[in-house]
């Protein structure tokens, strides 16, 4: 059963690594599904064991802020915000800091996948439309919503998990997180106004392209006022439970999902089709393959090996270190869900939720939320490879990492 159960592992996050699987056509989520699947099917792990290693609340609170925020993208919000937010008449430098500063409280509450995906379009086309390169902007969508999304325990699967399975406080959480992510949203702003160097103009091919009419997006006039209330105020009730109130978060949160479905107007089927169940059957996936794996005693061993050099993983320091190396290696949520136990320190899930956020930002393949902008580029002309968005990621992460590191090291000091 062991050996198995090693293989399985190894395979999992050998996807996880790559992304895919030689041979065949697996994503990461797939290959998550498929290597719990087998576990169950070997008989390495029972059905009973399979369903007590699936954290719940985590589940029940991601799928609630999919509703939440699938209520808002069919409202037109997100379009709205961003169509105000690039037609404001200001200098560029200033647009991108209010964009940076809009981004970021957005994706702290509605997850930063979310806000890129409904957000990159209209600001590509906008900015087009103001004779405006849109690169800069997008770059500083991405690295915004990645940092804004460390402010809370919601803004990303990451934190959700980190939070809801150490049973952070809400608000202690947000009071550490403040200024590391403050800062980092500056400083992002900062790194990409020198990199632009003041050439905001627009491209003069891109400006030919601009009337093209299968890039229309939907306009502001989609923008439904009502529908927008209701999921803002729902948001704002649950903001005000989490900070006050004793109840447990994903309960809160369903309820609030349920308020949401009983609409008369947004039909429960397009609500529940822009939930993201693939991300929920990668949960689902590494929570029984992580489990299987750290009963087999091979990763309390491995921990004692490395403590023998001298290198405690559970020590704060080396901690971040670590979470920062393997987010970049097999993703964030598989290496939150790897370092979890080793969470022993009071600030342990703070650390975690930073350094595994923040580290997002260093290369395109580091989040979903750069992935989907790079994608949203490219599908309107414009190409963001890898070492252009590594002339903005890559300072940016370490910048942000650097102040969270010194702002825990005087916390802990």
């Amino acid at each position: 059963m062991t050996t198995t159960t090693v293989i399985v592992f190894a395979v999992v996050y050998l996807g996880m690594i790559l992304g895919a699987l030689p041979f065949v056509q697996l994503d990461r989520n797939g290959i998550a599904l498929l290597g719990a699947i087998v576990l169950v099917a070997t008989g390495d792990v029972s059905l009973e064991e399979a369903g007590r290693s699936i954290h719940a609340p985590t589940l029940i609170l991601l799928f609630a802020f999919m509703v939440l925020s699938a209520q808002l993208r069919l409202s037109g919000f997100y379009t709205y915000v961003t169509y105000r937010l690039a037609t404001l008449p200001v200098a560029p430098p200033l647009l991108l800091g209010a964009l940076i500063g809009v981004v970021g409280a957005l994706a702290a509450v509605f997850s930063n996948d979310i806000i890129c995906l409904a957000m990159a379009p209209v600001l590509a086309d906008a900015c087009v439309k103001r004779r405006l390169d849109p690169v800069p902007y997008l770059l500083g969508l991405a690295c915004a919503a990645n940092v804004g999304s460390a402010l809370t325990l919601i803004g990303n699967p990451q934190n959700m998990l980190i939070g809801e399975s150490l049973r952070l406080s809400f608000g202690g959480y947000l009071r550490e997180a403040a200024v590391p992510v403050l800062l980092g949203l500056a400083v992002t702003w900062g790194v990409i106004v020198i990199q632009v160097g003041g050439r905001w103009e627009c491209p003069a091919p891109l400006l030919a392209k601009q009337a093209a009419p299968e890039r229309r997006e939907e306009g502001p006039a989609d923008f439904d006022r009502w529908q927008t209330a209701k999921g803002l105020t729902v948001a704002a009730l649950l903001l005000v439970v989490f900070l006050t109130a004793p109840w447990p978060r994903e309960l809160a949160a369903l309820a609030g999902a349920g308020l949401l479905l009983l609409s008369r107007k947004l039909h429960s089927r397009r609500m529940l089709g822009l939930v993201d169940w693939e991300l929920l059957v990668l949960f689902v996936g590494l929570f029984v393959v992580n489990r299987a794996f750290q009963q087999t005693g091979l990763t309390a061993e491995a921990v004692r090996a490395i403590a023998g050099f001298g290198i405690h993983l559970e020590q704060p320091g080396v901690l971040f270190v670590t979470a920062f190396l393997l987010s970049n290696i097999v993703s964030n949520v598989p290496a939150v869900m790897l370092l979890l136990p080793l969470a022993t320190h009071p600030m342990a899930g703070t650390l975690l939720a930073l350094a595994s956020t923040l580290a997002g930002n260093l290369l395109i393949v580091g989040s979903i939320a750069n992935i989907i902008v790079v994608d949203a580029a490219e599908r309107r002309g414009l190409r963001i490879d890898w070492r252009r968005h590594a002339r903005v990621g890559v300072p940016v992460t370490i910048a942000t990492l650097a102040i969270t590191g010194a702002y825990l090291w005087l916390r802990l000091a």
